[in-house]
């Protein structure tokens, strides 16, 4: 591509806003201006909806390549090809529940993945072993334990600019081992957890930021005891992860989520692939993965969970890109990078036709290639 160029839309989402008939000019890979193009004037190319890329913030492995299975640099390689073909240019490496040994080889895949010019992960999102066994899902349980200090401290120094996300349970990890987290520059999400509603409140007024998978594996919300669901649609400004497949949550159920939380929930994949090695191993049955029969993860894209919202849980386009891209760069504390159409921001950004199909992914890094 060139240094100089343009992209033309009927439709932008800014982040903010869906803008009519606007020209974004970019200049070295950077977001150099955006106005207003002449309706009467005819680019060669005018895109019928644009957009920021996507972010995933949870998604465990691509092509048959589980980052926990193969923790190295070349599944993180096929994490990004993956995730670039369908509008994601950014996204979190996510290890379920394993062994110190797993968890530091995968810190060690990320600092690999950046030194051969890796651009798309952002860290990667370690989701347990500090959860709850009582809501472990699929996660191994024999690994799943509450942290200590000592633990906690070695696994920070050792994932030092890497670890970017930790899902823990906060009613089994000691407040100070939780501040010591958030103190490190990493987002601690509460998952996995059966805590109460008034728990669940208490960590988030105490500084959890946000929530892992909406529904799944956590305190459902019943009439007498509102669980960690109940303290998440109440509490004012808690973010909450949704993987909106039909599957892990009633299209439905995601619809509630949506009315209760404007501008707090994002969608996430959780997506895994195929794996006949290791604990954690997925078998393809149409649309989602199953382990003996039972649930294992999803096969969702971002750009078929953007689709869903829109024609399965009657999301309007606006709210719905949000949700794949602005809100999940805002809970990540990066939107001050990506997530928006800005100057000055990179120019990573997709384009969709009418009927919501994927017609264009531009890396910002592509605009300053010779």
């Amino acid at each position: 591509m060139p240094n100089d160029y343009v992209l033309y839309g009927r439709h932008v989402f800014t982040g903010n806003a869906l803008l009519n008939n606007q020209a974004i000019y970019i200049q070295n890979g950077i977001i150099n201006n955006i106005e207003t193009f002449d309706n009467n004037h005819s680019p060669q190319q005018i895109f019928d909806y644009i957009s920021p890329a996507f972010i995933d913030a949870q998604i465990y492995g691509a092509n048959e390549l589980l980052f926990s299975a193969f923790p190295n640099s070349k599944s993180i390689w096929a994490l990004q090809a993956h995730c670039k073909q369908w509008g994601t240019l950014h996204f979190l490496p996510t290890i379920a529940t394993n062994t110190k040994e797993i968890m530091y080889a995968g810190i060690d895949a990320a600092k690999q993945y950046w030194s051969e010019g890796g651009k798309g992960c952002l860290g990667l999102h370690l989701e347990g072993p500090w959860i709850n066994k009582e809501k472990r899902g699929a996660h191994i349980e024999s690994l799943v334990h509450s942290p200590n200090i000592n633990e906690v401290e070695e696994l920070l120094a050792y994932g030092k600019g890497v670890i970017r996300m930790i899902t823990l349970a906060p009613e089994v990890c000691n407040e100070a081992i939780i501040e010591i987290i958030k103190q490190a520059g990493i987002i601690v999400s509460a998952g996995h957890s059966n805590a109460s509603f008034e728990e669940a409140t208490h960590a988030f007024n105490n500084g959890i930021p946000t929530v892992t998978h909406l529904y799944n594996a956590m305190s459902p919300l019943s009439h007498r005891a509102p669980g960690m669901v109940g303290a998440t649609f109440l509490h004012p400004t808690v973010y909450a992860s949704i993987i909106p497949d039909g599957y892990h949550v009633h299209f439905e159920a995601v619809k509630i989520a949506c009315k209760q939380m404007p501008n707090r929930l994002f969608a996430i994949t959780d997506a895994v692939t195929t794996t006949h090695t290791g604990p954690y191993q997925h078998t393809l049955n149409g649309n989602k993965y199953e382990s003996n029969g039972i649930l294992s993860g999803s096969a969702l894209t971002m750009h078929q969970a953007f689709k869903n919202l829109v024609n399965r849980v009657n999301v309007n386009i606006t709210g719905a890109l949000a949700m794949c891209s602005t809100i999940p760069a805002t809970m990540l504390q990066v939107q001050h990078q990506m997530g928006f159409i800005q100057k000055n921001y990179a120019a990573n950004i997709i384009a969709f036709n009418n009927d919501l199909e994927l017609v264009g992914v531009f890396e910002a890094a592509a605009f300053t290639e010779k």
